[in-house]
C-alpha cells in the first residue's frame, strides 16, 4: 500500500472526475484519480463522428475555454480538450488501473488491479458506458449483434437492424444508410426520444417518410438468428426480415454492483443511489457521487453540462468538514 494518505481519491477520469481533481487542487487538497481506461475513456469509446448536443461553453470545466470552430463540438474536439487539460494541468492520474474494492474503517482503503491506496474521502465519478442494456432475447449473443457502434464503413451493402429511439440509434441509422446499408429501425416506443438532437430529428423523419429507412414503431425483437431478425410489430404480428447485423443502441447503465459493494444504498425502482442533493455525499460518510452515476437507471438526468457543479459542491463540503474538525 502507498504510504501517502490522500485527501481525496477520485474514481473515474471523465470530464466530471477531472473537474473534481481541478477543484481539489484549487483548494489545496491532495488528490489522486484512478481510471480503468484512458483519460475520458467513455468519450474515447463514443462513435467516431459523434456530435454533442451542448455547445462548447457548456462542456467547459474549471473555467478553461473550450476552443473549437464547430457550433456543436464532436468527439475528437472533446478528446483534445479534456486530455489537453490533463496534460497542461499535470493532473495526477493512474490510468489502466481498475478499482476492485472500497472498504472503510476510519479512512477509505481502495484496492485496485495494481495496488492499494488510502484516502480520507472518495468520489465516485464512473459514468455509465460499460454495461449495455440488453435485449434479453434468443440470439443476442451472436457475433452479428453489437451494443457499441463506432462508424458506418463496416456495414456498407449490409442489411442492418438498428434498435432504439435515442441519439445513438438515430445517428447509427443515418450514418449506415449513407454508407450503403439497407437499414431497418425497430423502436419499442411510438415515437423517437425527445432527447434526439433537434437538427437531426427532421433528417431521420424524412428518410423514413421517403422510404429510404424502414421503421417499425411500437415493436420489439423476439429472436435473432444467423440470417434474420424476428420481431413483433404494433399489431402483435410476428415478422421476420433478412439481416446481417443488429446494432442494439438500447442505452447503458452504471456499474450497480460496484456501488452496492462499496456500501451505497440504491432505490428499488430505478436503482438511483442514495445521496444528498446539498453535498453529493452518499449514505456512506465522506463517500461522494458525481456526474451521471447519480441518476441510476435514468442516465439522461445528468450529463456534463448540468453536473459540472458537483465538483465544487463536493470539495466545498470536504473543506467545510475540515474547518469544523480543526475548530473543535
Amino acid at each position: 500500500m502507498e504510504e501517502k494518505m490522500w485527501d481525496i481519491i477520485i474514481i473515474g477520469a471523465g470530464p466530471i472526475g477531472l473537474n473534481c481533481a481541478l477543484e481539489a487542487e484549487k483548494e489545496g487538497l491532495s488528490y489522486l484519480i484512478i481510471e480503468k481506461g484512458t483519460i475520458v475513456n467513455s468519450l474515447y469509446n463514443y462513435p467516431l463522428y459523434m456530435q454533442f448536443f451542448s455547445t462548447a461553453d457548456k462542456l467547459e470545466i474549471s473555467q478553461i475555454p473550450f476552443i473549437t470552430t464547430s457550433t456543436k463540438p464532436g468527439r475528437q474536439d472533446a478528446l483534445e480538450y479534456y486530455q489537453g487539460i490533463a496534460r497542461q494541468k499535470n493532473v495526477n492520474i493512474k490510468l489502466y488501473e481498475e478499482v476492485l474494492k472500497i472498504t472503510k474503517s476510519e479512512n477509505f482503503f481502495i484496492e485496485t488491479s495494481k495496488g492499494k491506496y488510502e484516502a480520507k474521502n472518495v468520489v465516485i465519478a464512473t459514468g455509465f458506458y460499460d454495461f449495455p442494456v440488453l435485449l434479453n432475447v434468443k440470439g443476442e449473443n451472436l457475433p452479428k449483434v453489437l451494443h457499441y457502434y463506432k462508424e458506418a464503413y463496416p456495414f456498407a451493402n449490409q442489411k442492418v437492424v438498428v434498435v432504439g429511439s435515442s441519439n445513438s440509434a438515430v445517428d447509427a441509422a443515418l450514418e449506415t444508410y449513407r454508407k450503403g446499408a439497407d437499414v431497418t429501425m425497430i423502436i419499442r416506443n411510438s415515437e423517437f426520444s425527445k432527447s434526439v438532437k433537434y437538427w437531426v430529428k427532421p433528417d431521420i423523419e424524412n428518410r423514413i417518410k421517403e422510404g429510404s429507412i424502414k421503421a417499425y414503431f411500437n415493436s420489439q425483437i423476439v429472436e435473432i438468428t444467423e440470417n434474420s431478425v424476428i420481431f413483433k410489430d404494433e399489431n402483435e404480428a410476428n415478422l421476420e426480415i433478412e439481416n446481417d447485423f443488429v446494432l442494439a443502441m438500447t442505452g447503458y447503465l452504471p456499474n450497480f454492483e460496484f456501488l452496492k459493494n462499496a456500501g451505497i444504498q440504491l432505490q428499488d425502482n430505478n436503482l438511483k443511489p442514495i445521496y444528498s442533493d446539498e453535498t453529493m455525499e452518499s449514505n456512506i460518510p465522506n463517500l461522494y457521487l458525481a456526474g451521471v452515476v447519480c441518476g441510476g437507471k435514468d442516465t439522461h438526468l445528468w450529463f456534463i453540462e448540468n453536473s459540472r457543479i458537483h465538483a465544487k459542491i463536493i470539495v466545498g463540503d470536504i473543506i467545510s468538514k475540515q474547518k469544523i474538525a480543526t475548530s473543535v
